[in-house]
C-alpha cells in the first residue's frame, strides 16, 4: 500500500476520526482522506462520495492504486445518498459552505441512523453548522482552528448528546457562541483573533465603500455594519486581554 500526503486541514480532520471506525467522506476531494486513513490503519473501511463524474473518476483513481477494495467504496451521488443508514460511524463534510453542509445533513436525516460522529469543515457559514447540530440534537465534543496557505479553516466534532451543554456557564451569549465557538473561544488561539481581525477588515472595507454611495438604503445598511464592527472590535479585545 503506498503512501499518501494530505494537508494539514486533512490532517487534523484524520486525528478525530475514531480508530477502526467506518468512515464516510462525502465530497472526498479526490479520495485523500479516505486513503489516508486506510494506509494509516485508522478506519476499518472507508466510503468516498462524489457527486460530479469528474472528482468520482479521480476518487475511483486514488483508491485503486492503494489496492484496498475490499475497505474502500467510491460512490457516486448527491450528499448523503450514496448511504445505506447504518452503514457509517462516522460522517465527514469538509471544504463546503455551511449552508450546504446543512442541506445535505437535512436532506439526507435518515441516513444518520447508526451514526457515532459528525466531522464537519465548512469553508463559511459555521454558525449555521452549530445551529442545526443544536436542533438536530448533536452535541459538539470539539472544534479546532487552523491557517494553512493564508486561508483559516474550523473543524466542527459532534455526538449525539445534549446539544446545549457546550454554550452554558460560558460569559458569551450561546447566539455569540454559534458564530465564534464554544470551544474556540475557550482556547482563545492567535488563529482565532485572525479570523475576526479579518473579519472586522472585511467590514470595514465596506463600509468605505457604502459611504461613497448614494442609494437611500447605504445608510440603513452602514448602521447595521457599524454595530458588527463594534461587535467584534469587543470580541477582538476580549481575545486580547484574555492572552496578556
Amino acid at each position: 500500500m503506498t503512501s499518501v500526503s494530505i494537508s494539514k486541514r486533512l490532517q487534523t480532520i484524520a486525528r478525530y476520526c475514531p480508530e477502526g471506525a467506518r468512515v464516510a467522506d462525502i465530497g472526498s476531494d479526490h479520495a485523500l482522506l479516505a486513503s489516508y486513513l486506510l494506509v494509516k490503519g485508522m478506519a476499518s473501511f472507508v466510503i468516498a462520495g462524489e457527486l460530479n463524474e469528474g472528482p468520482f473518476q479521480a476518487a475511483q483513481k486514488q483508491i485503486h492504486t492503494l489496492q484496498v477494495k475490499d475497505r474502500a467504496s467510491v460512490r457516486k451521488g448527491n450528499g448523503l445518498a450514496v448511504l445505506q443508514p447504518g452503514e457509517a460511524d462516522v460522517i465527514c463534510i469538509a471544504g463546503m459552505g455551511g449552508q450546504l453542509i446543512v442541506s445535505i445533513l437535512e436532506a439526507g436525516k435518515d441516513k444518520l441512523e447508526g451514526v457515532q460522529r459528525l466531522i464537519l469543515q465548512p469553508n463559511v457559514g459555521e454558525e449555521a453548522v452549530r445551529l442545526w447540530m443544536i436542533e438536530n440534537g448533536w452535541q459538539l465534543i470539539a472544534e479546532s482552528i487552523l491557517q494553512e496557505d493564508g486561508v483559516i479553516y474550523e473543524i466542527l466534532v459532534a455526538e449525539r448528546g445534549n446539544p446545549t451543554l457546550p454554550y452554558e456557564g460560558k460569559d458569551r451569549t450561546q447566539q455569540e457562541l454559534l458564530r465564534i465557538g464554544p470551544f474556540l473561544w475557550e482556547e482563545k488561539s492567535d488563529v482565532l483573533q485572525e479570523k475576526w481581525l479579518s473579519e472586522q477588515e472585511k467590514w470595514q472595507k465596506v463600509i468605505v465603500q457604502l459611504k461613497r454611495s448614494d442609494k437611500p438604503e447605504a445608510a440603513e445598511r452602514i448602521k447595521e455594519i457599524e454595530a458588527e464592527v463594534k461587535w467584534i472590535d469587543e470580541v477582538i479585545a476580549c481575545l486580547r486581554t484574555d492572552k496578556q
